[in-house]
């Protein structure tokens, strides 16, 4: 009787090994809590309908995400998904061999839920390597206490004239106009990205890297790097703050330590967490407004593209076989309503940003369906290298220590030996 009982537990030991015998790892940059109780509560209820599987999300924290993950990837410590800016990136990714081919994994019935240009953002040569999650879209936040207490009418600001005046008028005030995490750099390029999309328009990347006009030497780029220049030369951001990082200056915002702050729209969560009370300022202390037009740009069709993301998920080459079948779980529309209703993300999915109850959210949803093109952050969409000069180049011309011309010709460079 012993023996047969030893002899169950060992069974049923080897059964419980035998029903977790699939293990799907995920990799994403640290989420805010909301957003990471949800994948909790997905993680969780895919494995309940599907026991013989294991879902484990790791997290890593924005900057750190950014240099382990070339690593990983080349390692046999890859993961099975991780999250993507998508962008030539992704390209690079692909053409290495990294990425899966999923295309034959997705039905049309789940490709019908996205809209073609999100899908498109995940492919490469036809290929399609992930699936998109969220559009974001960089926009000034406002505090409207400090901007009122300045006599600054935010909804008055238009043009980048508009924007200088502001500032000037606002430190007049003994208001910090503009709290920025300079020392990670890409929070810079959010300037130097959308003055060049102003004064270029809508094609300005795309002509640059095809090598009209002089490439990333053209006019718009240089106008760009001259236009940042004159906000930089008014010391318009908080003392010390090449020394900050995206974090802390994203809490100082969120602290009243500064009248504005040009974010992506995901950062609504996160700056309260970041903040000293951990509740940040309330939302009828807050406004958003979008980039400043350039009173006369280079080009004329520049004034409705929006920045931002097509921020998604990329499938590793050697995936455990039940990956896509969980991504498509987890991008379902019901879930995709539910971060809508929590306020956690805008949603890329068909029909779900119906359920957004968040008026910032509403209005970047608003802003991106409007805008004539939406460009994907110069770090992500011109691929690692070249992406990292862009944010070298901004950080060097908000110190002045580059020119504007010098700045298009680093970048140009980095282009062509990328």
């Amino acid at each position: 009787m012993k023996v047969m009982s030893t002899a169950l537990v060992a069974i049923a030991a080897w059964s419980g090994t035998a029903l977790a015998q699939e293990e799907i790892r995920v990799l994403r940059v640290q989420p805010s809590d909301p957003e990471q109780a949800f994948y909790e509560r997905a993680e969780a209820a895919y494995e309940a309908q599907n026991p013989g599987v294991d879902v484990v999300f790791e997290y890593i924290a924005n900057e750190a995400y950014k240099s382990k993950l070339p690593t990983l990837l080349q390692s046999n410590a890859r993961p099975d998904i991780f999250y993507s800016w998508g962008g030539q990136t992704l390209v690079e990714q692909a053409e290495a061999g990294f990425l899966k081919d999923i295309s034959g994994e997705i039905t049309e019935e789940v490709r019908a839920t996205f809209p073609e240009a999100a899908l498109t953002a995940y492919s490469v040569d036809g290929a399609l390597h992930g699936l998109p999650l969220y559009a974001t879209e960089v926009v000034f936040w406002v505090n409207t206490a400090l901007t009122e207490q300045a006599g600054v009418d935010h909804t008055a600001i238009k043009t980048w004239d508009d924007l200088l005046a502001a500032v000037q008028t606002m430190k007049d005030a003994g208001v910090t106009p503009i709290v920025v995490g300079g020392q990670d750099k890409w929070p810079l390029h959010f300037y130097w990205s959308y003055l060049a999309l102003r004064e270029g328009g809508a094609d300005v990347v795309t002509a640059a890297m095809e090598g009209a006009d002089g490439g990333f030497e053209a006019e718009p780029f240089i106008a760009a790097g001259a236009d940042f220049q004159k906000l930089t030369d008014l010391e318009p951001f908080q003392p010390g703050f090449m020394g900050t990082t995206y974090e802390t200056a994203s809490g100082m915002f969120a602290d009243g330590k500064g009248a504005l702050h040009l974010m992506g729209d995901w950062d609504y969560l996160p700056m309260r967490g970041r903040s000293q009370s951990g509740e940040g300022l309330p939302d009828e202390q807050l406004a958003i407004i979008s980039f400043p037009a350039v009173a006369d740009p280079v080009s004329e069709d520049g004034d409705n593209v929006t920045l931002g993301g097509m921020n998604g998920w990329a499938v590793t080459s050697d995936a455990a076989p039940g990956t896509v079948d969980f991504l498509t779980f987890l991008l379902n529309r019901d879930h995709q309503e539910e971060v809508a209703r929590e306020g956690i993300f805008i949603p890329i999915v068909k029909g779900a940003e119906q359920a957004l109850e968040n008026p910032f959210f509403q209005q970047v949803a608003q802003d991106i369906a409007a805008s004539s093109y939406h460009q994907i952050f110069l770090d992500q969409f011109l691929g690692a290298s070249v992406g990292a000069t862009v944010n070298d180049i901004s950080a060097d011309l908000a110190q002045g220590a580059i020119t504007p011309e010098d700045a298009a010709a680093q970048v140009q460079e980095a282009w062509e030996f990328r």
